[in-house]
């Protein structure tokens, strides 16, 4: 027997989550909407597979493991790529969804017209229990308002499976999902939002997020400066200076993978004005952008 057209694919990237994966998958199958569930593992060394063992027998499930390790972007971008469904819906596999949630986002995309919605979210201890925090999200996202800080959590979204395969994730280690939110809202223009905390978002130990839109320590590893020649310090202090400006991190992205590109390809006195004049461009289109031009 054959499953009919899911109106959602559900896609579940892990690694190593036999401790909260059952919830997260639990969550998916009170939605009251058509749907399926791919869950993609990341080489898990755990029980992970045998949990999940438990909804081999379904249709409406697709359990699919990596050859080798992926990460979280080619994780998702693989479930993308093999999804049926009108609509993709992410979710972490330590994160659980309430139900109503993409029977909500449904109606407010039809409502809208919007090719990507998100939803508020109730950040969760490690254990599951409530830190009594919830974080809102503007029922409309603008591309502007994005670029100030990532309000759109990649648990809570749902989006048109064409828009998510004309922009899979990238950069894994540098806020993948929010490269791709902005990408996305620079060409449809707004994201629709549900005030509601319909994403419960758990937290490490310690209670730390998972997934941090400030610029961290774990920013700067990536960014590998102990690395960097001399000549190439000149690039980080210059990504630091924007960020200083512009406040987030999809700034460094931009100019590291716009600018960067002319690197050892010329004299060192050119690139400091290339750079430069790549600064300037920038800040006058964002100017431009914000006085409506």
């Amino acid at each position: 027997m054959t499953m009919n057209k899911p109106l959602v694919s559900v896609i579940m990237p892990v690694y190593n989550g036999e401790k909260y994966i059952r919830k997260a998958v639990e969550s998916v199958y009170e939605q009251e909407v058509s749907l399926e569930l791919l869950v993609i593992d990341d080489g898990s060394t755990d029980h992970t597979e045998e949990v999940l063992s438990a909804y081999e027998g379904r249709e409406d499930f697709r359990y699919i493991k990596n050859q080798q390790n992926m990460g979280a972007a080619g994780s998702r971008n693989r479930g993308v790529g093999l999804a049926q469904g009108t609509y993709i819906a992410f979710l972490d596999a330590d994160d659980w969804w309430e139900p109503g949630k993409l029977k909500e986002q449904l109606k407010r995309l039809e409502e809208t017209g919007y090719v990507l919605c998100s939803t508020g979210r109730e950040l969760m201890k490690a254990d599951g229990s409530s830190t009594g925090r919830t974080i809102p999200v503007k029922e409309k996202i603008t591309y502007r308002e994005l670029l100030k800080h990532n309000s759109i959590n990649c648990s809570s979204v749902i989006l048109r499976r064409d828009v998510a395969r004309e922009f899979p994730m990238e950069h894994d280690d540098s806020h993948e999902d929010y490269i791709t939110w902005l990408k996305i809202l620079r060409k449809y223009g707004c994201a629709a939002g549900i005030n509601k905390p319909y994403l419960k978002y758990r937290l490490s130990e310690g209670g730390k997020s998972r997934k941090q839109t400030e610029i961290s320590s774990h920013d700067l590893q990536c960014l590998q400066i102990r690395r960097l020649r001399q000549d190439q310090k000149l690039y980080f202090f210059l990504f630091f200076m924007l960020y200083m400006e512009y406040g987030n991190i999809a700034t460094v992205h931009f100019v590291h993978s716009n600018v960067a590109k002319i690197h050892s390809r010329l004299p060192a006195a050119m690139e400091f004005w290339l750079v430069c004049l790549g600064i300037l461009a920038y800040s006058c289109q964002n100017t431009s952008r914000d006085s409506g031009v």
